[in-house]
């Protein structure tokens, strides 16, 4: 009886062995799979692609909170207790707002600081672009020549009288652009092109980009300033309307002389939270996000500009035409947001 035992208790003791083992091998792998929280400011739609693939390739699950507004004052409120790791959002103004609240922790990678290059990232390294957009002019083919319209700073001109349609000034697109005329110019230079815009508009600011476009297919102004995925969205619509709407336009790149800055960008982008408790995977996201199969598919789905300056813009989007961007650092528009939001509570736009 005792021989029999202590074979039973060896057996016991030899199996117990092999499951510990099993787990500690199996137990880094969970580690490094994880999990991770997303506050996003971008649509549902448009970052399930990229998460879904990222999981795909990681084994690192992700949980979204999306919001349009009201996050950054969120994760403020949460402190240390936040469970968010990754902050992805729309627009430069938008982005610095977490960085001035100080909600966002440095990163150091070296692929992102390969992949973006230093006018397109936060000098404190809290936050990095994942793709470009930029402000573009649309007119009426049948009304406008496209030859008349070079700069975005003709539309002060006042031949162009009663002939815009736009968003309000105060909307984070137009603001961001307003921001990049103060970079360009001065403050009082920037006034005086606000100024003249707002002479020359055929109707009081409203609307968000589609509408402008339809706008102008309705006879109701000429010209518009819009983001140019805009006009993807409209020419390859579900909807026959919205696709008439594109039909009637023509797109200018503005200031793309040989001396002259480049067309305003802005962005998306994105950053990892100051109480992240995955710092390592939240990086992980970003990285991913920089990386070649990303940076095409923001063109696919969206027509967004790659930041990757490896990686080639989408067909369709070369298609609309090759166009030189200003290289004023993306932080510089957020430093002059204050100021361009006053101009534009001066002029009435």
């Amino acid at each position: 009886m005792y021989k029999k035992n202590c074979w039973i208790l060896k057996t016991l003791y030899k199996s117990n062995i092999v499951i510990l083992l099993t787990f500690f091998l199996i137990l880094p792998l969970q580690a490094i799979a994880g999990e991770i929280n997303i506050y996003s400011h971008r649509q549902p739609f448009l970052i399930n692609p990229f998460l879904e693939a990222f999981t795909e390739k990681t084994g690192i699950k992700t949980n979204v909170v999306y919001s349009t507004k009201g996050l950054a004052q969120r994760l403020k409120a949460e402190g240390p207790n936040s469970p968010a790791d990754v902050i992805l959002t729309v627009d430069i103004g938008r982005l610095q707002v977490y960085d001035d609240l100080k909600l966002l922790a440095e990163i150091n990678s070296h692929k992102l600081a390969t992949n973006i290059p230093p006018h397109l990232r936060s000098s404190d390294k809290t936050w990095v672009a994942l793709s470009k957009r930029s402000r573009i002019i649309v007119v009426s083919k049948s009304r406008v020549k496209l030859s008349s319209i070079t700069r975005i700073e003709d539309l002060a001109d006042p031949i162009w009288k009663k002939k815009i349609c736009s968003r309000p000034g105060s909307h984070v697109y137009n603001r961001a652009l307003m921001a990049s005329m103060i970079a360009a110019h001065d403050v009082d230079k920037a006034t005086d092109w606000a100024k003249g815009l707002v002479a020359n508009l055929a109707r009081r600011p409203q609307g968000n980009d589609r509408a402008q476009v339809k706008a102008i297919y309705e006879g109701q102004c000429d010209i518009s300033i819009i983001n140019n995925y805009y006009y993807g969205k409209l020419k390859y619509s579900d909807d026959p309307k919205q696709r008439k709407w594109a039909d009637e336009l023509l797109l200018i790149f503005p200031n793309q002389g040989e001396n002259d800055r480049g067309a305003h960008i802005n962005i998306s982008g994105g950053g990892v939270a100051k109480y992240s408790k995955n710092k390592k995977e939240a990086i992980k996201l970003l990285e991913f996000l920089s990386e070649e199969a990303s940076q095409k598919l923001y063109g696919t789905i969206n027509f967004e500009y790659p930041v990757n300056p490896r990686v080639k813009p989408s067909k369709i989007l070369q298609d609309w035409g090759v166009f030189r961007e200003d290289q004023l650092p993306i932080q510089k528009i957020a430093e002059f947001s204050l100021t361009a939001q006053k101009i534009i509570d001066k002029v009435g736009w």
